[in-house]
């Protein structure tokens, strides 16, 4: 009995380990489908990088931007009004 158990297990694990290595091999040729040069992949990483700061800082600037014009349509609401009436002509005084 203890020669039939050993053998499934044996069978089980060969199984088991050629699986993960059908995953590893699925994986690394996933990854290096484009680039099979590790220099290929830090450059299109870094330009990636460059790339996602550069419209990070846009998308910032348009929200508020977006953000500022809302405020500039409560000017007329007392006590609002005034402070963001400081905030456009502080704005407009250094367009000058």
């Amino acid at each position: 009995m203890t020669g039939k158990n050993g053998i499934k297990k044996a069978k089980s694990k060969l199984e088991t380990d050629n699986e993960r290595s059908a995953r590893h091999d699925l994986l690394e040729d996933l990854f290096y489908d484009l680039h099979k040069n590790r220099v290929q992949v830090y450059k299109m990483n870094f330009i990636r990088g460059v790339f996602f700061g550069l419209g990070s800082i846009l998308g910032g600037t348009i929200i508020i931007a977006l953000f500022a014009w809302i405020l500039s349509l409560f000017v007329d609401l007392p006590g609002v009004g005034s402070s963001i009436e400081q905030v456009q002509q502080s704005i407009q005084n250094n367009k000058k």
